[in-house]
C-alpha cells in the first residue's frame, strides 16, 4: 500500500487531467441536455441518440488521426463553439434537428480528441491523467439529463459552456501538447503481435461497450438510481487508471475483470451489488487505451479514436436488438472471461 502511494505521489503534470476532466464534463452536459430535449415525445426518437453516437464517436478516428499529423492544435476551441451554436440554434430556432445535431457531434468529438491528446502527452506513461480526464464524461452525462428533465432553460446550459473558456486556456500552459509522441507507454507483452494487441484492446472495448446498456438493471427505475449509476462508471473509470499505477495494470485488469461478473449477473434486482460490478467493470477503460498507445504511441489520436469507434461498436447493437433474460447474464459471464483471458495475455509482467 505504502509503495503505491509512493508511486501515486509522483505523478507529474495531473493538473491537466483534472481541466479536461472539467471540459469533458461540460461537453457531455451540454449534449446529453441537448439529447434529453430532442428526443421527449418524438416518433422514432431512437435514431436521434443512434445518429448521435454515430457521428461523435467513430469521426474520432480521424481526428485523432490529422491531430498526430499537426500536433499543438487546439481543438477544444472550435469543439465547442460547434456545441454552443448546435445548441442556440436547437433551443431558439426552428431549424431541422440534423442540422443541429450534425453541429453537436462533430463539437463533441473535437473536443474529445483534444482531451485524449493533451493527457497521454502529459502523462509520461501514466494512466492516471487520461483516465480521470475520461471519467468525467459520465458525470456529465447524468448532469444534462437532469437539467432537461427539471426543464432548466436553455441559456443557463449555454452559460455552463462557457465557463470552459477559463480551462480551455488553463490547458494551453501544460507542456508536451506540441510534440506528437506519448512517450512512456510501455504496457505490452514482449513478443506479442502490436495488430493483436490492438484488435484485443478494441473487443474488450466493444464489450464493455455494449455491456454499458445491456447488463440487467431492474431496479434502475428512478431518476436517483440513474444518477447512481453514472457516478459509480465514473468513479470506475478513473480508480482504474490510478490503481494500475499503484499497483499494476495487469494485476487491476484481471482483478476488475473477473470480480465483475458476479456483481453483474446477480444485481438484476439489486442496486449495490449491481452497480459494484459496474464499477469494477469500466475500470478496463484505462487499461484498454493504454494498451493501443502502447503500440500506437506516435499516434495517440488515433488509438484514443479507435476506442470510440469500439465503443460505438458495442453500443449500436442495443438499438436493434436485446438478449433475453438469462442470455444476457451467459454473454455478461462468458464476455467478461474472455477480457479478462485478453487481457492477461497482451498485458505484461509489472518491473520489479
Amino acid at each position: 500500500m505504502k509503495d503505491g502511494i509512493k508511486r501515486l505521489s509522483g505523478l507529474k503534470n495531473i493538473g491537466i487531467a483534472f481541466i479536461c476532466c472539467y471540459l469533458h464534463f461540460i461537453t457531455e452536459v451540454l449534449c446529453f441536455y441537448y439529447l434529453t430535449k430532442a428526443t421527449r415525445g418524438v416518433l422514432n426518437a431512437w435514431m436521434i441518440p443512434f445518429v448521435y453516437d454515430g457521428l461523435a464517436f467513430v469521426p474520432q478516428g480521424i481526428i485523432g488521426y490529422a491531430a498526430d499529423k499537426r500536433p499543438g492544435l487546439a481543438l477544444a476551441i472550435p469543439g465547442f463553439m460547434l456545441m454552443l451554436v448546435s445548441l442556440s440554434v436547437f433551443g431558439f430556432t426552428s431549424v431541422n434537428i440534423y442540422v443541429s445535431l450534425i453541429l453537436m457531434c462533430l463539437g463533441n468529438a473535437l473536443v474529445h480528441v483534444d482531451g485524449a491528446e493533451a493527457t497521454l502527452k502529459n502523462s509520461f506513461g501514466k494512466l492516471s491523467h487520461s483516465a480521470i480526464f475520461v471519467s468525467g464524461g459520465s458525470f456529465g452525462v447524468i448532469t444534462g439529463r437532469v437539467l432537461a428533465l427539471y426543464d432548466v432553460p436553455v441559456w443557463f446550459v449555454l452559460l455552463m459552456g462557457i465557463s470552459a473558456a477559463p480551462f480551455i486556456a488553463a490547458s494551453f500552459g501544460y507542456k508536451g501538447t506540441k510534440v506528437a509522441e506519448a512517450e512512456g507507454f510501455d504496457y505490452v507483452r514482449t513478443g506479442i503481435s502490436p495488430l493483436f494487441a490492438a484488435a484485443a484492446a478494441v473487443a474488450v472495448v466493444i464489450i464493455r461497450g455494449y455491456m454499458g446498456y445491456g447488463i440487467p438493471t431492474s431496479w434502475n427505475k428512478t431518476l436517483i438510481q440513474s444518477v447512481y449509476m453514472f457516478v459509480i462508471m465514473g468513479l470506475g473509470k478513473a480508480l482504474g487508471g490510478i490503481l494500475s499505477d499503484a499497483f499494476g495494470i495487469r494485476k487491476v485488469a484481471f482483478a476488475s475483470t473477473l470480480l465483475a461478473i458476479p456483481f453483474l449477473c446477480l444485481g438484476d434486482g439489486y442496486m449495490f451489488v449491481s452497480l459494484t460490478g459496474v464499477m469494477f467493470f469500466s475500470m478496463t477503460m484505462s487499461v484498454t487505451l493504454a494498451i493501443l498507445v502502447s503500440v500506437m504511441s506516435d499516434s495517440p489520436g488515433l488509438a484514443f479514436g479507435l476506442t470510440t469507434i469500439g465503443l460505438f461498436l458495442g453500443t449500436a447493437p442495443i438499438f436493434f436488438v436485446r438478449l433475453a433474460r438469462g442470455a444476457d447474464i451467459a454473454f455478461i459471464s462468458v464476455m467478461s472471461a474472455v477480457c479478462s483471458l485478453l487481457l492477461t495475455l497482451v498485458l505484461k509482467e509489472p518491473e520489479t
